[in-house]
Parts: C-alpha cells; structure tokens; sequence
C-alpha cells in the first residue's frame, strides 16, 4: 500500500469535527493534563485535534509526511480513557496523552509493523512490544506510527534519511527541501511540527539524538538495558534502543519513566529501574557544581564556525549557572568506527533473522527480504540498493572470531573513552554539538552528515540527551549531553537547567 495514501485510508473514517478554534500547538503533558483534570478537555478531542493536523499539514499542506498510519482505533481508545478517568482518576502524568511510535515498534492492534518496508506493509505482530505494554498500563493513547528510514537506514550507505518505499520521504518542517535526519525522522518531525504531543523513536547509532538535533527537539538515547528491545524490529542488539522525544526536558523525562521496566524476554533490562521517576526535581538551578567536559573532537569538529558559535555560547551558559566546564577533553577512539560496523553487520543478520521467525512476518530471514527487493526493485528501490544487507548477508554466527574482537574492542575504546574522561576529570557529564544543520535531501548521492557525536555514547551502551540548543539559518541545532551508565536522571536534570537557560527552541512557521 503506498506512501501516504496508507496513512488517509486509517484516519479517513474515524475524523471528526475538530474546534478549529483551539490549537494545541506546543502544549506540554503537564498543560495538557491540567486541563483535561478540570474538564476543560477531552483525550478524545485532543486525538481528533491531531488528526486533523495530521491531515492539514502532514499529508497537504507542506507534506512533512511523517506519520506513516494512523491508529484506527485512537478515537475509541481515547473516549475509554475519559470515561475511565470520570470513574476512577487517572492512571499517571500520562493518562490519555497522545504518543506516536516508530513504525518499528511491534503492535498488537489494528496498525503494522513495517520499518517502512512494502516487505512488511501487512505484518501484524502478535503480541505489543514490552515498551507498549507499559505505555498502554500508563494509560497513552497510541495515535499511530511515524515513518523511518527503512530498515532504519540499514539497506544501504547511499540511503536518504527519512526514505521509505512504504511510507516515501518525509521532510524537515524548518525546510521542507531538507532532511529530516534518521532514522527516527518521523517521530522526530511529528512532535517538532505539533502532530504528536510526543513520540518514541529508537536508536543504533545516532537515530534518536541526531532527528532530535536537526528538527530542534529534545531526544533521550538511554543506557542499553533501561527501555527493552524485545518487539522492536533491531539492527544490533548490542547498542539498540528505543527512547523518546519531545519539545522540552520535561516531556521527555515524563514519557521515559512510563517506559522503562525489568523485561523477562530482554536480560538487558534486569538492572531497568521502574519506579525511577525522571521528571521528579528538575529545577532551574541544576547545573550548580556540575562538572562538564568539552568534547573538541567530535565528527566533523571545526568544519563549521556557526556550530563552533553554539557550542561556545552553550559553554558560557553553562558556566554562568554554576557549572564547573573543563574545555578540549581528549579521548583516543582510532578504529572504533570500523569496528562497530562490523559489529552491526553480523548483529543484523542474525538479531533480524531471529525477529522474523518470532514475530511471524511475512518475510523469514534476510536473504528472503534481499530476494523480495530485487524481485520488486522498481517500487522497493527506486533511489537506492541494499549493499548492506548484501555484505551482513555473508556474515556467519556470532561466534565469529572477527566478530567477538570487533565488538570487544569497539566497547573498550568507547567505554574507556567516557570513562577515563570522567574519572580524571570528575566529571558528571560530557558535552558535544549533536548535529549540524540540515543538509538538502539528495535522491542521487545519499546523506551528507556535516557534524555528529553520537557514536560514544551509542557504541557504549551509554546515556545522551540532545537539547535545542540554536540555529544556522533558521536550521536547529542541538547540543548532547553524554553520561555514566544508569544515570539517565543527572543528565536529565543537567539538561533541563540548560533548556531554562536558554530556551532555544523555537517552532517551525506553519
């Protein structure tokens, strides 16, 4: 089923009259909740609210094209939920909030699971994600899934970030020409451009904090192991994870306690704290006696003055709050990226095969899925091949000795990276530009990142929060935060102070 005429067949029979008059552009969980607490809201009207903008600008309009299906059942789900909360209260911070997911993120409802892939149009897993079990116990309405980067930018090294040959090409609402970044482009465009209150996104290496980055919202990367993994379509199990993303610190804070839980079907999570609320005690002054250091070496470092001028504004607005900053922290990572992409080849043929025989797809293995694309190139890869599925395609089991050393010793130069810096410098965290500005979208060449940090907190296994935190032209840019392994609230709180002080966001003009 093609692109966005997918999406206008889901919400064609469930939208209703929207008051035209109330605009929830930019409205935080906590507004939201307010009102719907003195009945001055419904969940039901604030979903059709969506809708409709969903319809008006998502799919005309400026065509951002983010949203890849809406939820059939939303309208239903939330008139429960109100009638829920009249007799009993409401379950949490959460109750009848609006969340859109990746269209990776497995559901047992009426919407596909489908990495934006016409191999996976119609597949329709069994059973929810365990993420999505603890969204709908916290009491969210799924609204619908966001387009990706298909197979989350994992088909080829010439993919267009925010490409999908389900779901097309979604574009980034500052300039619509522009790329979104990936591959979580769509659920980061849908809640920069208002059509979501908040969304998750998922992450091997840059896919939740560089769309956070470019679309000037806030993304959390979390410690692997803190958000479970089982239900989401992986590329490698080793650095995969699903996080949120939102316009402010606190949102996403709110969104990632309603996320995380021990998952007996992912051992990773054994350590996950559940009851950690991350939006507890976030104040203005939460930068007093931090200790940052300066990442100078971050991809593409120096090659943008206008990146430089955000990075050194965001240094003097962290030491006029009281943070303690030690500039031009070194670290050793030569070989590093080799390594991990090595890691992700093997990981992504076996962690994808082992997916689709779980989740009962339609496709059963990766060699399957590289003879459907050929056998349907014309609609499946029309700008772009699968040159990486071929090279992880050749790859043999994880018990590989080049295998086992590459991911061994990708590990150790981005953990010993972070933690030697933070030991030798007590630190509480690190700082690095996320992004650059948007490039163009280029159907013929492929991406052109210009500046990202993402690949030691992602390799670790570590936390990153990304934060508005100026512009080139009009283009967001983000600053990251990375931390020590489980400390998700510090950086939080890190991050929050940051956002006060400098208020960077600013929303796209429609």
């Amino acid at each position: 089923m093609g692109n966005a005429g997918f999406a206008v067949l889901c919400f064609v029979a469930i939208t209703a009259c929207t008051n035209s008059e109330r605009d929830f552009s930019e409205a935080s969980v906590a507004g939201l909740h307010d009102q719907l607490q003195r009945g001055e809201l419904s969940s039901a009207e604030l979903v059709e609210w969506y809708i409709e903008r969903i319809e008006r600008i998502d799919h005309a309009g400026p065509r951002l094209n983010s949203i890849i299906e809406i939820n059939p059942d939303a309208l239903s789900i939330a008139r429960s939920l109100d009638a829920e909360w009249k007799t009993s209260g409401p379950r949490g911070p959460l109750h009848g909030i609006p969340v859109v997911l990746k269209a990776n993120i497995d559901t047992a409802d009426q919407m596909y699971t489908s990495a934006g892939s016409l191999a996976l149009a119609e597949h329709a897993p069994p059973t929810d994600a365990y993420v999505v079990k603890r969204l709908r116990d916290a009491g969210v309405v799924i609204l619908g899934k966001s387009n990706l980067s298909e197979w989350a930018n994992m088909r080829s090294s010439r993919s267009s970030s925010g490409w999908s040959s389900l779901g097309g090409q979604t574009r980034n609402p500052y300039d619509t020409a522009r790329s979104p970044c990936g591959s979580s482009s769509g659920s980061a465009v849908a809640v920069a451009a208002n059509l979501t209150v908040v969304a998750i996104g998922t992450e091997t290496d840059g896919s939740i904090v560089c769309p956070a980055g470019v679309n000037g919202i806030v993304g959390i990367k979390p410690t692997l192991g803190l958000v479970s993994r089982s239900g989401i379509v992986p590329i490698a199990h080793s650095q995969d994870t699903a996080g949120p993303m939102a316009r402010s610190v606190r949102d996403a804070a709110m969104l990632l306690t309603a996320m995380t839980g021990v998952d007996a079907d992912d051992p990773a999570t054994a350590d996950a704290e559940v009851h950690h609320d991350y939006s507890s005690n976030l104040t203005a002054d939460g930068l007093r006696e931090t200790r940052i250091g300066v990442l100078r070496s971050y991809y593409g470092a120096g090659s943008n003055p206008q990146i430089e001028a955000i990075l050194e504004a965001g240094i003097e607005t962290l030491r006029a709050h009281g943070a303690d900053v030690t500039d031009n922290i070194k670290h050793e990572t030569i070989g590093m990226r080799d390594a991990e992409f090595e890691v992700l080849l093997y990981e992504f043929r076996a962690d994808l095969n082992d997916y689709l025989e779980r989740s009962s797809a339609p496709i059963k293995s990766l060699g399957d899925l590289i003879a459907y694309n050929d056998a349907h190139a014309g609609t499946v890869m029309p700008i772009f091949g699968q040159d990486i599925f071929r090279q992880a395609d050749q790859k043999g089991p994880l018990t590989d000795a080049p295998y086992l050393k590459a991911l061994a010793n990708s590990q150790l130069l981005a953990r010993s990276a972070i933690d030697k810096a933070m030991k030798q410098h007590r630190l509480d965290a690190l700082l690095a530009p996320t992004n650059g500005p948007a490039w163009m979208i280029d159907h013929v060449n492929g991406d052109n990142f210009s500046v990202g940090s993402s690949s030691l907190a992602a390799i670790s296994g570590y936390p990153s929060v990304t934060v508005p935190a100026g512009h080139v032209a009009g283009l967001p840019v983000g600053l990251s935060f990375i931390g020590k392994p489980w400390n998700e609230k510090q950086l939080i709180e890190i991050g929050y102070s940051f956002e006060q002080a400098t208020r960077a966001r600013r929303a796209p003009d429609f």
